[in-house]
């Protein structure tokens, strides 16, 4: 069907075919009809095709120019010197499991023991055992597992403690029951900082219920705790 469409006329009668001449002068027409208006511009038709090269001056990076990162927490001298001590006695492997994230649908306590995995995040489409309507107390009960496996030194290990981060952007609304709220672009509508900080509050109260270290929101991680993003 697709060699007829190509072929006009395939099919019709002999007497009702198009000549061959005529189609052989639409053909050319059209190519003459190309040419004049590449010949209009005054430009071949290649030379338009080709992008502009970018100037040096519009690729070169300003890091002057970038926002500067300010660490909320003040540094505590004690603490740097427990990070640098964890962090000598480290091996490899632990160093390369504390910057992985493995998704809930996908992992294990036992991974996270076996693989030394730094945190573990729940989506908005995975529950504990792959039930997306396992009430608080399983979420709970699997947080346990998790962070039991974490700190488990039995084969040597440093023993971090896992960091579990869930999807709380309108509210913890993984888990049947919580309190959602409307989209994020529309609570910055309300001009509310106000309202925005008792949503946050909330949303806070009802994730740590279920023992996660760190809501999710689309524009920043929060952490549960300073020490697990130094890590």
């Amino acid at each position: 069907m697709v060699r007829s469409l190509l072929q006009p006329g395939r099919h019709l009668p002999n007497r009702q075919r198009p000549l061959r001449a005529n189609r052989i002068g639409t053909h050319t027409a059209v190519a003459a009809l190309a040419l004049a208006l590449v010949a209009g511009t005054g430009t071949p038709a290649a030379a338009q095709a080709a992008p502009a090269a970018p100037t040096d001056a519009a690729a070169k990076a300003h890091p002057d120019l970038w926002p500067r990162a300010q660490w909320p927490w003040r540094a505590d001298p004690a603490m740097e010197r427990r990070i640098a001590a964890l962090v000598k006695r480290m091996t490899l492997e632990e160093k390369v499991g504390q910057i992985l994230q493995a998704d809930l649908s996908t992992v294990t306590p036992e991974d996270v023991h076996r693989y030394h995995l730094g945190s573990v995040l729940n989506g908005g489409n995975a529950g504990p055992g792959g039930n997306d309507y396992a009430p608080a107390p399983e979420w709970l009960k699997l947080a346990d597992a998790f962070y039991d496996a974490s700190v488990d030194k039995s084969d040597g290990g440093v023993a971090i403690p896992v960091m579990w981060g869930t999807d709380a952007v309108h509210g913890h609304s993984n888990i049947v029951g919580a309190t959602l709220f409307p989209h994020n672009s529309a609570l910055g509508a309300t001009h509310d900082p106000a309202l925005l900080q008792k949503i946050a509050a909330v949303t806070a109260a009802e994730v740590r219920v279920t023992a996660s270290t760190g809501p999710l929101p689309h524009d920043h991680c929060a952490a549960g705790y300073p020490l697990g993003p130094r890590l």
